[in-house]
C-alpha cells in the first residue's frame, strides 16, 4: 500500500494494489475509488484533502501483529 500527498493540488491518493482499474466510482465530489475488474480497490483518491484531513500527521498502525508474532514465537519454542 502506497499513500501519496500532492501538494500543489491538495490531493491524497491511497494505493492499495497495482491491478488495472476497471470502474472509478465517484463518492462526492472530491473523493474516488478505483475499483478493478472483480470489485476490489485499486485506490482512493482524495481531492483538497489538505482542506478536510489532518495530513501532516500521518499514523500506520497494524492491529493484532503482536498476536501473531506471539503465536509464531510460541509454536517455534515448541519445536525446538
Amino acid at each position: 500500500m502506497k499513500v501519496k500527498y500532492y501538494h500543489d493540488t491538495g490531493t491524497a491518493l491511497i494505493e492499495f494494489s497495482t491491478h488495472p482499474v476497471f470502474e472509478t466510482k465517484e463518492i462526492n465530489e472530491n473523493i474516488y475509488i478505483d475499483l478493478d475488474a472483480y470489485g476490489n480497490p485499486v485506490a482512493i483518491t482524495i481531492e483538497h484533502a489538505d482542506l478536510c484531513a489532518d495530513l501532516p500527521n500521518l499514523l500506520y498502525e497494524q492491529i493484532g501483529i503482536d498476536k501473531l508474532h506471539s503465536q509464531l514465537s510460541e509454536k517455534h519454542d515448541s519445536q525446538v
